[in-house]
């Protein structure tokens, strides 16, 4: 070593320390931390993949949390629905009870009807105070909001199509609506009969009374009547007999006169639709008693075709329903209305329901909903039969009345009504939630598998590094101590 202003050896080994002293602070870093990646200097590339996929892994744990949140708020819905219906159960059980009132005194009748009015103010606090905190869901607060099924024209008339709209799901834009478009294809039908009476005046044309005594079973959806009439009964009187017994049978009649003719005999079901039937057996002179009757026919009703939003509903009767990924609804056309092949009407879907994001993707297309109906007594049942509010003390169905027949209609409409919510929330349940969760842990599982390759450390490699690190350090130092010395052998030549 000639030269001792410059020490090229020691400027090497400084280096060499600070790469391997920057060598060993790494290794450091990433174990104690766990991280390969503690900032960007790190990898870049790597760093902005890891950060995705963390936003997609905070994204999926929070539509779990949701959609485990939406699951508790049903089964608290679900619940309070399940007493009520075990209330409609015994409702039906003292209806059917006091429809024997030849087997109950008064006073049973009286503590029966007690008991209803009991059981009806309960299904009503079931309704008020069914709550998730401090949010009802049995109220209707959580029911869809419509507009526009009731048209009024321009006389002021209102023009009725629906009797009854429930939504049972909607995806409706943030600040607009959802119109909902009704056409009915094919009309519905009733079942229907008709026949002329077989009697005669003098002269021998048909005046519309029967030619002979006459004994008809009239059979519908509800039950069976055995109908007895006179020779000479007119076709009048045979159909208000029927039509007083309409509630028994479900089958309904009326006298037609035809112009320059004798009168026929029409009956009709009470209800439309392919369950609607009329049967009409003649048990007693057959053959005298109508014209071209047989001894036993029998008639169905028809279900119509109706498109929703241009899908084709399942129709039974008047009632109609749609199932679509943006649009769950039920209606009941009122008869005019579905019984009139062409009709059309519209109404609008305007908010409510219950929304729950469940997808990691806040928006419409990550939304589910559900309608949760009021299922106080006064809304419980229909239009067509009667609420069950009904039934109380003093109104129209109370037991003193004697209406059993209605009541007991009333009260299985509500019994189907509150089991039907109860599988909608149910199917909600498990095959829109459960499977959601099930299919977002799956998700989580593999982002954070994704995220953990790219940004967590590798403990061997590491452990391997800092080693190599450590040796390198401790070999840099005493190669930058050896470097030091060498410039002192220059002493030797001053000798």
């Amino acid at each position: 070593m000639s030269r001792i202003n410059t020490n090229v050896q020691s400027l090497i080994a400084r280096r060499s320390i600070g790469v391997n002293n920057r060598s060993l602070n790494e290794a450091l870093l990433r174990l104690s931390t766990g991280l390969r990646i503690n900032s960007g200097k790190d990898d870049p590339a790597g760093l902005i993949a890891s950060e995705t996929l963390r936003s997609g892994i905070r994204a999926v744990s929070s539509a779990i949390d949701n959609a485990n949140r939406a699951d508790t708020i049903v089964a608290v819905a679900e619940g309070g629905l399940q007493e009520i219906s075990a209330l409609l159960l015994e409702l039906e059980n003292l209806v059917d009870q006091s429809g024997s009132p030849a087997g109950l005194t008064s006073e049973e009748v009286n503590a029966n009807q007690g008991q209803i009015d009991a059981i009806l103010e309960s299904i009503d606090r079931l309704a008020t105070v069914t709550a998730f905190g401090n949010k009802k869901l049995l109220n209707g607060s959580l029911a869809f909001t419509t507009s526009g099924i009731n048209i009024t024209q321009s006389t002021g008339a209102a023009v009725n199509h629906l009797s009854n709209v429930q939504v049972n799901s909607a995806k409706i834009p943030s600040g607009s609506y959802r119109n909902v478009a009704i056409n009915v294809v094919r009309k519905s039908e009733v079942a229907l009969m008709s026949t002329v009476l077989a009697g005669t005046n003098s002269s021998g044309v048909r005046n519309g009374t029967l030619k002979g005594a006459t004994t008809i079973q009239i059979t519908g959806v509800y039950g069976t009547e055995t109908l007895n009439f006179t020779s000479g009964t007119t076709a009048a009187v045979i159909a208000s007999t029927i039509r007083d017994s309409k509630e028994v049978t479900g089958v309904s009649a009326t006298a037609s006169a035809a112009t320059g003719g004798p009168a026929s005999l029409v009956l009709q079901s009470t209800g439309y639709g392919s369950d609607a039937m009329v049967s009409v057996s003649v048990l007693q002179n057959a053959s005298t008693a109508f014209v071209s009757q047989a001894a036993e026919d029998t008639d169905y009703g028809g279900n119509g075709i109706v498109t929703i939003n241009g899908a084709n509903a399942v129709v039974r009767g008047l009632d109609a329903s749609v199932r679509t990924g943006s649009l769950s609804l039920d209606i009941t056309m009122v008869a005019a209305f579905g019984t009139t092949t062409g009709s059309t009407s519209s109404f609008q879907v305007t908010g409510g329901g219950a929304i729950f994001s469940i997808s990691p993707t806040v928006g419409l297309s990550g939304q589910e909903s559900i309608g949760l109906l009021e299922v106080s007594a006064s809304k419980l049942g229909n239009a067509g039969v009667g609420f069950l509010a009904t039934l109380k003390s003093g109104l129209t169905n109370d037991l003193a009345s004697g209406n059993f027949a209605t009541a007991q209609r009333i009260v299985r409409s509500a019994i189907s009504e509150v089991a039907g919510l109860r599988g909608r929330l149910g199917a909600f349940q498990k095959d829109t939630l459960i499977t959601t969760i099930n299919s977002l842990e799956v998700a989580r599982e593999n982002l954070t598998a994704a995220e953990s390759a790219i940004r967590d450390a590798d403990f061997a490699a590491e452990t391997s590094n800092l080693t190599r690190a450590q040796i390198l350090v401790s070999s840099s130092t005493s190669i930058l101590q050896l470097a030091n010395s060498q410039p002192q052998a220059a002493l030797a030549l001053l000798g």
